[in-house]
């Protein structure tokens, strides 16, 4: 079996949906050309990120009666044949009228193979810097997600949600190889925290991360930091790039989480005598 290529597209998303979604297409296309068989879109794809913009551009999320981006992404998957972590997209929930930010999977079958809604929403304030409230508008999730491939299992998180690691440490004590995040950390939080982040998820898990974020626009009202990043099990950073739009790529070593996981074997050695198991399971990972 091949190793995974895996592509990060970072989009520049504008304010004309039919153009993010094109626009999308190409990239995936693109990016299975070149070998990926594993390809991500960022965080709000299909949309301008701000909570003025989640409700004009939300769709519900219904396989049966699929809306535009939903059609858009299963077409985008079966036609490139590569597992698609379909960034995401604001999503109606038609019997309440909730919003939430949700990440489809979609497999190069086009079968859609998980839906997480962001589960932590994105609420900060930095003094004279920005203040951002996505539960001024967005509901939170409450389902933890992950989805498998032939090259193991992945879990799945929304920006804000790398910044919680008992998500990366149930996704890995279930046997998960990495985490992936559809993200869009701006230009005050990037700086200080994207790649800390992303580093210390796989260090502590010795699983892969990746974070795929919009391109930056400064035109918008939302300046994404844009470093699209991968890294590997020993928190090496295998591949980034800077704010423009572009394609990061990286061939994963999926026997590096096996050789480090022997090499610093703490996933044998944690003290549930000591301290909660936040997977619930009672025993160390084998």
């Amino acid at each position: 079996m091949p190793k995974p290529r895996l592509a990060l597209v970072q989009l520049a998303v504008g304010a004309k949906k039919a153009v993010n979604l094109a626009n999308a297409r190409n990239k995936v296309l693109e990016a299975s050309k070149a070998g990926a068989n594993m390809v991500v879109l960022p965080e709000c794809f299909n949309s301008p990120y701000g909570t003025n913009y989640f409700g004009q551009y939300a769709e519900e999320i219904d396989i049966k009666r699929p809306s535009e981006s939903i059609k858009a992404l299963s077409a985008m998957a079966q036609e490139s044949k590569v597992y698609l972590v379909g960034g995401s997209i604001p999503e109606l929930e038609p019997d309440t009228g909730s919003l939430f930010n949700t990440c489809t999977v979609w497999g190069p079958d086009g079968l859609l193979l998980a839906k997480h809604r962001k589960v932590h929403l994105f609420d900060i304030d930095f003094p004279g810097k920005i203040v951002f409230k996505e539960s001024e508008v967005l509901r939170a999730g409450d389902t933890l997600t992950e989805f498998g491939t032939p090259w193991g299992r992945f879990g799945i998180g929304i920006c804000y949600d790398i910044r919680f690691p008992e998500m990366a440490m149930i996704a890995a004590r279930h046997g998960c190889v990495g985490m992936i995040y559809p993200g869009a950390f701006n230009t005050t939080t990037g700086p200080l925290h994207w790649e800390l982040l992303l580093r210390a998820r796989a260090m502590d898990n010795q699983i892969f991360t990746a974070a795929c974020s919009p391109a930056r626009d400064l035109s918008a009202t939302y300046h994404a930091w844009g470093h699209s990043t991968i890294v590997d099990p020993y928190a090496r950073v295998l591949a980034t790039t800077e704010e423009a739009e572009d394609i990061v790529y990286s061939d994963l070593d999926m026997d590096l989480v096996d050789e480090v996981r022997r090499s610093v074997p703490v996933n044998t050695q944690r003290r549930f005598d000591l301290y909660p198991d936040v997977t619930g399971t009672g025993h160390n990972s084998e």
